[in-house]
């Protein structure tokens, strides 16, 4: 990932690991069109499948004291006998079906999606040579990233990893005796043995670009999404990452995405502008200037579980899609989880969900797909307190007197985040004249319908059938 790589051009221009030459690069019109997308937690970490969050069964089975390592040596036993590493052998996804997986994310809208291509565990998803602890050597003994590549781009979609193992340095409790990450064997997965106070070194960082590397360089993805970690990472390092992989999608005729957790600044991740900045299960209150995502899980966990959590509850398919709906409206979108089994299915109830998100986007996509924010994102009583992070849990449902905006070509459209009664009414809209409105229809509803524009707004007929049910879309023509 040295300088004499960084031969790509995007737009003639070839992107130098330098701050102020990356926050000229755009985001890409591709992604800024797709506004859904869908990921996969899945790893070792799938097989005891417990916890509140099951991606951090790993890190929290080894502090003493937690509800994870309780139940671990009731399970398990000790930490010192049966590690994380023992996880692997029982990881063995026999029934995983990469095809299935894409069809299912195609039919739930999403117009991009991949896996988690690495955890904060050490354990790579793709067939390594610069990691033995890999799903094609362990565990599945398959490619799972290039398995999903080749499903997911032949159905068009763009394809998207994440990266996660930034933070692999601090997950495991190296420095403790009494585990079996202290012992040098392991190191591949638990990194070396060292202090907690100790940073990361340069064989450390060095690992992590060729990872890095490897997975830009095998399959090509569309998308990089780096989770918090990345602030842990060395100035140059981080600099290069991004730089490497714009201009290696330059150089094959595409452009890629490089998106990051926009955390609080002592974590120093990416400066504004060099990505798209991510909330995790949060979203802005406001209309923004710049484009932002979300990642946010099917699950109903106040952070997220993540991973595939046994008894885990799911949120509905009408939450998912106002939450989707109102992100558009304020310049965001949405990249949405689900947490396979250890044996590669997808839970029966998250496949119905997604399946019900796929059939309201099949009639109302044309409100979301391509569309630009309005001037204002919208009207009605509900809002939840404070944007950012980790806000989905405060929030009251949506009322059908809450209406979110977007535009496309010469059509306003307003999604009405409810079941209307008679009527639908937009107040926010008595700032159009009378010849802006020249017609008003619903999506999934043949011919128009009858309306009236005033000083009180705009008042629309309901039609005697709704199409569909959770949020209902009007097409305001002019």
């Amino acid at each position: 990932m040295g300088k004499a790589e960084r031969t790509g051009e995007a737009g003639g221009r070839t992107y130098e690991p330098t701050w102020s030459s990356l926050a000229l690069h755009p985001v890409a019109r591709w992604f800024r069109d797709a506004k859904f997308g869908i990921y996969a937690h899945w790893g070792p970490y799938s097989v005891p499948a417990y916890g509140s969050n099951g991606t951090w069964y790993p890190h929290r089975m080894y502090r003493r004291g937690t509800e994870e390592n309780r139940h671990h040596l009731k399970n398990y036993g000790p930490v010192s006998s049966f590690g994380y590493k023992d996880f692997i052998p029982l990881f063995k996804a026999e029934r995983f079906d990469p095809d299935e997986w894409a069809e299912l994310f195609l039919s739930s809208g999403a117009r991009f999606a991949g896996p988690v291509a690495e955890h904060h565990d050490g354990f790579s998803m793709w067939a390594s040579r610069v990691n033995p602890r890999n799903a094609s050597r362990m565990g599945p003994q398959r490619d799972v990233v290039g398995e999903l590549e080749k499903a997911v781009r032949k159905r068009r979609m763009r394809f998207l990893t994440t990266f996660h193992h930034a933070h692999n340095w601090w997950f495991f409790p190296t420095w403790d005796p009494e585990t079996d990450c202290s012992n040098p064997e392991y190191a591949g997965l638990y990194t070396r043995p060292h202090s907690e106070e100790e940073r990361p070194d340069e064989a450390f960082l060095a690992l992590w670009k060729a990872k890095l590397a490897e997975v830009i360089n095998g399959y090509r993805p569309d998308m990089l999404f780096f989770d918090f970690g990345l602030g842990q990472i060395r100035g140059r390092s981080r600099r290069e990452a991004p730089a490497f992989c714009l201009n290696k999608a330059a150089e094959w005729g595409g452009e890629a995405v490089v998106a990051f957790k926009e955390m609080p600044a002592a974590w120093k991740n990416l400066p504004p502008g060099v990505g798209v900045a991510d909330l995790e299960v949060g979203k802005m209150n406001e209309l923004t200037h710049h484009l932002w995502m979300t990642d946010t899980s099917i699950d109903c966990g106040d952070r997220g579980t993540w991973s595939h959590v046994k008894n885990v509850g799911y949120k509905s398919p009408e939450r998912l899609i106002h939450n989707l709906v109102d992100r558009v409206s304020k310049n965001g979108c949405t990249l949405l989880n689900v947490g396979p089994r250890a044996d590669g299915t997808i839970p029966e109830r998250a496949r119905e969900i997604l399946l019900a998100v796929g059939r309201w986007l099949a009639i109302n996509g044309e409100a979301i797909y391509g569309t630009t924010p309005w001037v204002t994102p919208g009207e009605g009583p509900t809002r939840a307190e404070g944007g950012g992070h980790f806000n989905e849990a405060a929030e009251t449902r949506f009322t059908a007197q809450d209406i979110r905006f977007t535009t496309k070509g010469g059509a306003l459209y307003a999604v009405c985040l409810g079941v209307p009664g008679d009527e639908i009414s937009v107040r926010t809209l008595k700032c159009l004249y009378p010849d802006e409105v020249r017609s008003v229809s619903m999506l999934g509803v043949e011919g128009g319908l009858r309306y009236r524009l005033d000083e009180q707004g705009l008042t629309v007929e309901t039609p005697r059938k709704l199409p569909g049910e959770h949020a209902f879309s009007l097409k305001i023509s002019g």
